[in-house]
């Protein structure tokens, strides 16, 4: 008989989301959970993403927990490898070895409602749980597109969150698809020992300095001695970007001289003006992420780079054919062309209340309550769910506001008492996309003339929360029970009766 294990609350995932939940399910008193994760070590993003010059855009002191600073960042701007490390750390620090389940991939969760629970279904035996807390994150799945003829290529293919470090570049003459976070760190990375690098380039990324240096000896040797003067540093780190806000969010407008100063940045590395043309944008700067790089520009104006606007178009054996009509023999195509962001795989393997799965029930546009809940999945929640998102600050802040919505979400079914659930009234959750939605129109990510990953298929931008970290953390500060209603495990009336599902307004 397949093994079988009932918790309290289920997390699903191992990056920064679940290990989060995990630190403060166990910070709240709660130590009976699991950690649902498919891979053999925790890590999520910064475990699959390990390709050369992997590193993190936001700074060390900021893009870490505030129960876990770190005094030891080696440097302003962190690599993979430190902040990979950091996670096991946490991981250990905070006693959650026990509660991992690795090599555990989810396969399928449904809501059962005769016993309030969630049935969950792993490649490695069932569990039940009270409540799922799904921290999968968006940069988990990696989304490859369907290039005519690429099955007919015998040359080496793979993705950037999925990187072959037994194949050797040297000497190879090498395809690099897409011109985002990870392209303009691996770019450099391998330009000086491949023979030919062709960059395939739809539209090109506004690239501004990287502000990175290595934090002193004795810098960290204060941070360690006195803690509050690396609270200070990630306050200052903090506060900077709540400033900034406001042009993405308010006036867009404002953002000319920043795009002064980028193109100024193209200016200096890229002699060429064709190129030059090529690679400065048309759409207004903060409306896709701003990237950071000092040496991209550098890389792209050696001479054995080309950059091929308009990008990939087709593949013919092993010759890639750019929508300029250029065609490029090559050995290896590497793709740096994002993750299911808006079309979240997890959400074909959740069936909440009326069978139906989460894909299925956001086939209209994904959105939630508040980022967390979504309405016919009762206990149910996500970390880093719809507009959640950040395009100039860390996401470690969004997710610790919403361990605070989760951990009273959890108190509030303490208080019920009972078998009890709580599930997002639909009138809430729309009241709340539309107030997201509305605020939407005014920034850069919606009006500023791009089209970035941050929309879905009907152009909403469904990723991005349209505030600061200050407004997000205040409207999740705790579960606001008028919009949920309590659902209770109904008594049947005779014993032959069907039992059905009651629902009480939540008082």
């Amino acid at each position: 008989m397949a093994k079988h294990e009932h918790v309290r609350v289920a997390v699903i995932g191992s990056g920064f989301g679940g290990l989060g939940a995990a630190v403060r399910l166990r910070r709240e008193g709660i130590t009976d959970f699991v950690v649902l994760e498919r891979a053999d070590s925790v890590g999520g993003t910064w475990r699959d993403n390990s390709y050369p010059g992997c590193a993190c855009d936001v700074p060390s002191h900021l893009y870490s927990f505030s129960f876990a600073p770190n005094p030891d960042w080696p440097r302003t701007f962190s690599g993979q490898r430190h902040i990979r490390a950091y996670l096991e750390h946490v991981t250990d620090t905070f006693g959650l070895r026990p509660h991992l389940r690795l090599n555990h991939e989810v396969v399928r969760m449904a809501w059962n409602e005769d016993e309030l629970r969630w049935d969950i279904e792993t490649s490695r035996g069932g569990f039940s749980a009270d409540v799922v807390v799904s921290a999968t994150g968006p940069l988990s799945d990696p989304k490859i597109p369907d290039v005519p003829g690429l099955d007919g290529f015998t040359g080496k293919v793979f993705h950037s969150a999925r990187w072959d470090h037994d194949y050797d570049l040297r000497g190879k003459r090498v395809a690099m698809i897409g011109t985002g976070a990870s392209a303009i760190q691996i770019v450099p990375a391998i330009q000086p020992e491949v023979a030919k690098l062709t960059l395939f380039q739809r539209t090109p990324p506004w690239v501004m300095p990287r502000m990175d240096r290595a934090i002193s000896g004795p810098e960290r040797w204060l941070h360690r001695a006195l803690p509050a003067t690396a609270t200070l540093r990630r306050g200052i780190l903090w506060g900077i970007r709540e400033l900034q806000v406001g042009a993405f969010t308010k006036h867009p407008g404002e953002l000319g001289l920043v795009e002064k100063l980028a193109k100024a940045n193209i200016a200096r590395a890229i002699k060429d003006p064709e190129l030059r043309a090529r690679l400065t944008p048309s759409y207004r700067i903060g409306c896709k992420r701003i990237l950071l790089s000092n040496t991209y520009y550098p890389a792209l104006a050696q001479p054995n780079v080309d950059v091929v606007g308009g990008g990939l178009q087709e593949v013919r054996g092993n010759v890639v054919v750019g929508s300029d009509g250029s065609e490029t023999e090559v050995d290896a195509i590497i793709f740096g062309t994002g993750f299911h962001v808006t079309d979240m795989p997890v959400a074909d393997l959740v069936h909440g209340a009326d069978g139906r799965s989460l894909a299925e029930h956001w086939k209209g546009g994904v959105q939630s309550l508040r980022g967390a809940t979504v309405d016919g999945f009762p206990n149910w929640m996500t970390i880093i769910g719809p507009n959640t998102g950040l395009g100039n600050s860390s996401m470690i802040l969004m997710i610790e506001s919403q361990l605070n919505y989760m951990a009273d979400y959890l108190r509030q079914l303490d208080v019920l008492g009972g078998r009890a659930a709580l599930a997002a009234r639909p009138s809430a959750v729309h009241a709340w996309n539309r107030k997201v939605q509305n605020r939407m129109e005014r920034t850069v990510w919606k009006a500023g003339g791009c089209d970035s990953w941050y929309l879905d298929a009907n152009g909403r931008n469904t990723t991005l929360w349209p505030g600061t970290t200050g407004e997000f953390r205040r409207e999740t500060r705790q579960v606001d029970l008028s919009e949920y209603e309590v659902v209770r495990a109904a008594r049947p009336v005779k014993a032959t009766a069907r039992p059905a599902r009651k629902k009480e307004a939540a008082q």
